[in-house]
């Protein structure tokens, strides 16, 4: 499938952030605000266009969940980027709500697409254990766990989900879609001021995962799970009902990784090719 940009037409990256405490996640949906609606209304507005322009993003968030670097791109008219490109940054920044930024807009390389050129994605979800509870100033950013951590038996157990596995077992299945995944990374970290900050890394994720297994890791930290639960159910393939999904408000999508330019399109394609795991069969 060729992701050719049509004639007359530009692509341009856009780069981002939201609060996603009031958004009913990135997905344009009826009578509910969400980041794509917003930015697509607010697109129409400051390029004066009686048509909507839609986007396509590195990663749909779903209700609650925050980004720092989200990606998206959007397909203008030649004529309309000629006149608006120069000052789209400053007009969006105006008619956006408060809630979401657009840090940078910019004419694509060619092959981009803000989805399946992307080679990664990282997440990060904050939690505290403080007896006290959360800094009322972090309260929309982080999770507040009343039990003990042990950062250390989090990290032990989070080992046996690295590497590409079918994640079934930590995913809400959509039909039609894969569930295999390469998790590049999985690391907690705790800070001088206690909050407890898991870094998420992969090519790409399914529904809920990255919450699916911070509550599973969060089982083993308080004591109620051994180490090597997370990575039995993992092996399972199917849901658990003890993995609970955490809440959104502690996730964050921190960053979007991209190949070199000369990549992009080769990316683009390879992305879109539905995956199996070596030696199983297709279809």
């Amino acid at each position: 499938m060729s992701d050719e940009v049509e004639p007359g037409f530009v692509r341009v990256r856009l780069d981002l952030s939201y609060d996603g405490a009031e958004f009913s996640g990135w997905a344009k949906q009826r009578e509910r605000r969400t980041v794509q609606g917003e930015l697509e209304a607010a697109l129409r507005t400051v390029t004066r266009s009686g048509e909507t322009y839609e986007l396509t993003v590195a990663g749909r968030t779903d209700a609650g969940v925050h980004a720092r670097g989200q990606v998206a791109h959007v397909d203008l008219p030649e004529e309309l980027w000629a006149e608006h490109g120069d000052r789209l940054l400053r007009r969006l920044a105006g008619r956006l709500p408060k809630d979401v930024r657009v840090w940078r807009v910019a004419e694509a390389p060619y092959g981009f697409n803000a989805r399946f050129s992307a080679i990664w994605r990282r997440y990060a979800y904050r939690v505290t254990d403080h007896p006290g509870g959360v800094d009322p100033l972090l309260r929309g950013h982080v999770l507040w766990h009343d039990w003990a951590l042990d950062v250390d038996a989090m990290n032990a157990a989070s080992r046996a989900l690295l590497g590409e596995h079918d994640f079934a077992a930590y995913c809400k299945r959509r039909e039609g879609a894969t569930t295999i995944r390469t998790l590049q990374e999985l690391s907690w970290v705790r800070d001088a001021d206690g909050i407890v900050t898991a870094t998420v890394r992969a090519d790409a994720f399914c529904h809920n995962m990255v919450r699916s297994l911070v509550g599973a890791l969060l089982f083993v930290g308080d004591g109620h799970r051994p180490v090597d639960w997370p990575g039995k159910v993992l092996a399972a393939g199917v849901r658990d009902s003890a993995v609970h999904v955490v809440r959104p408000h502690g996730l964050t999508l921190e960053e979007v990784g991209y190949p070199a330019d000369d990549r992009l399109m080769a990316r683009n394609l390879e992305a879109r090719n539905r995956r199996t795991l070596p030696g199983a069969g297709c279809c």
